[in-house]
């Protein structure tokens, strides 16, 4: 199998971590400020920065395995390696990181499956990184991201209307997108309606709006707003 993981794939998940990943009020010390800015360096040729937030992501591992945070944000950057060994032409390699990176994502949300700091993280890479890839691999893996999103939006349920625009458009747009995407326009259509209510000032309203209208702009564009 031969897919790109392109690095704007790698900056969505960490812009959208930075948005949308704001857990209950009560709940603190979140891992990703640890490493997001770390890991979004990466968009811009930093890999000394990333390579720090992977030493920083297994230092944390190596203290407690069971750590779901750091093991999400270590499972994406492995992922996002298998993206550049492809790009090499390593497809065996590749396809060794490609493994390990699903592993490690799928075993922090089996370790913390109501945590929003491993769910988001997930969802976006999947999502995002999916753009590249072939079917039937694509498919499955927009699936696994929608069933992030969802339950992230369920877990926020409560503390959801007092988030930013921007936190909501983005959530909201990545399940519209997904949705969208596997062919299903009636959740779409759910989703990109709740967002232009809900997200009215989110830089995702003019897109959900055009779909809405039937003229999606031919790019989805990225996380815009805050960075």
């Amino acid at each position: 199998m031969r897919f790109t993981l392109v690095l704007s794939g790698f900056l969505y998940v960490s812009a959208l971590a930075a948005a949308a990943m704001q857990p209950a009020p009560a709940q603190s010390g979140r891992f990703d400020l640890e490493v997001r800015a770390d890991f979004f360096a990466a968009f811009s040729g930093d890999m000394k920065r990333f390579e720090r937030a992977m030493a920083r992501c297994e230092e944390v591992l190596a203290a407690d395995p069971n750590h779901a945070e750091a093991m999400v944000w270590h499972g994406s950057g492995v992922f996002f390696r298998a993206g550049q060994a492809f790009q090499k032409g390593d497809v065996q390699n590749g396809m060794a990181l490609y493994q390990q990176g699903l592993g490690e994502m799928q075993r922090a949300v089996d370790i913390a499956p109501d945590n929003v700091g491993v769910r988001i993280p997930r969802g976006a890479v999947l999502l995002e990184a999916t753009r590249q890839m072939p079917e039937p691999q694509a498919k499955a893996l927009v699936q696994i991201g929608l069933s992030d999103f969802e339950h992230t939006l369920k877990l926020q349920d409560a503390y959801f209307a007092t988030l930013s625009d921007h936190a909501k458009g983005e959530l909201l747009f990545g399940l519209a997108d997904g949705w969208a995407r596997l062919g299903d326009k009636q959740k779409a259509m759910q989703y990109f309606t709740r967002l232009t209510k809900d997200a009215a000032t989110s830089g995702r309203a003019s897109y959900a709006k055009a779909w809405l209208d039937g003229t999606p702009p031919a790019s989805p564009g990225r996380c815009v707003g805050c960075h």
